[in-house]
């Protein structure tokens, strides 16, 4: 590892994922070792490091923490050549494997290890390898799942992924002209199966495990089947999603209203549920404080 290059841990990265404003994650795994594995980090893209120059001209200069295999120099060098573009860049320490066997210090090792980062599952047959941006569609006028899913794709899975509404009947015709995967419909890849809704499916799809994402896939559950008694905030989310969908009439503008929404929901699961309000409850008059 680089001391003289700005860095991250595990942990520190874990804090960051699907939040609004995290940092934009860069895979620069060399090509071949990429290829050769299934996984990625959430919401991570790939660049090559011969890409990395090219890269860094291209795009906006922003926050941006780059991981290679282990933390070594492909990861270094990748976030010194794009600081040196005026990027503020750091690299993951370990990187995706946690660090390397027989090369970093053991304590090192054991303390990347102790609490791993979750990966999801590249799915190249629905578009998902980091490489490109993916594509969905599914009906028009969406309520819940229908919003839950790009929320839950765009901060976890893929945030370049573009989303298409339109009405039912059109919806085949329209995939196949957008190259688009269908989601939320009757016989699509990523789809509602018995008790388990379009959410749950993109969770298996990916195998993403995430403690506060199992706890918002009850909500998003509840509201969607109207099973309330699953968790307390699932009535809540049914009737702010239809009030949403009587506000916006445009689908597009539904759905970046709504991903506030989302992301609120998700930092109360992952660290909000035990605070409570503290307003008293009115009192019998007369009755002292």
């Amino acid at each position: 590892m680089d001391t003289a290059l700005p860095s991250l841990s595990p942990s520190a990265l874990a804090d960051l994922l699907g939040r609004p404003d995290a940092p934009l994650l860069l895979d620069v795994r060399r090509r071949e070792r990429f290829a050769a594995s299934d996984r990625l980090l959430p919401a991570a893209l790939h660049c090559a490091p011969e890409d990395i120059a090219g890269f860094a001209a291209r795009e906006r200069p922003r926050d941006v923490i780059v991981y290679c295999a282990y933390g070594h120099e492909v990861g270094c060098e990748a976030a010194r050549t794009l600081r040196l573009a005026g990027w503020n860049a750091r690299y993951l320490l370990g990187g995706i494997e946690a660090g390397e066997n027989g090369v970093d210090r053991l304590q090192d090792i054991a303390a990347w290890r102790s609490a791993p980062l979750p990966t999801i599952r590249k799915r190249a047959d629905l578009g998902v390898t980091g490489e490109r941006p993916s594509r969905w569609i599914t009906r028009e006028r969406p309520k819940i799942d229908r919003i839950a899913c790009p929320w839950l794709i765009l901060r976890f899975i893929d945030p370049r992924a573009k989303f298409f509404y339109v009405p039912e009947a059109q919806l085949v015709e329209h995939a196949r002209e957008l190259a688009a995967t269908p989601f939320d419909v009757h016989g699509a890849p990523v789809t509602h199966e018995w008790e388990r809704c379009s959410f749950d499916a993109v969770l298996h799809a990916f195998d993403l495990h995430m403690p506060a994402l199992d706890r918002l896939a009850d909500i998003v559950r509840g509201a969607d089947t109207l099973r309330f008694g699953l968790t307390g905030p699932a009535a809540g989310l049914l009737a702010i999603s239809l009030g949403l969908s009587r506000v916006y009439r445009d689908d597009q503008a539904m759905l970046r209203a709504a991903l506030p929404l989302y992301d609120a929901l998700y930092a109360w699961c992952r660290d909000g549920e035990q605070e409570t309000h503290d307003w008293p409850s009115h009192e019998p008059q007369g009755t002292s404080a």
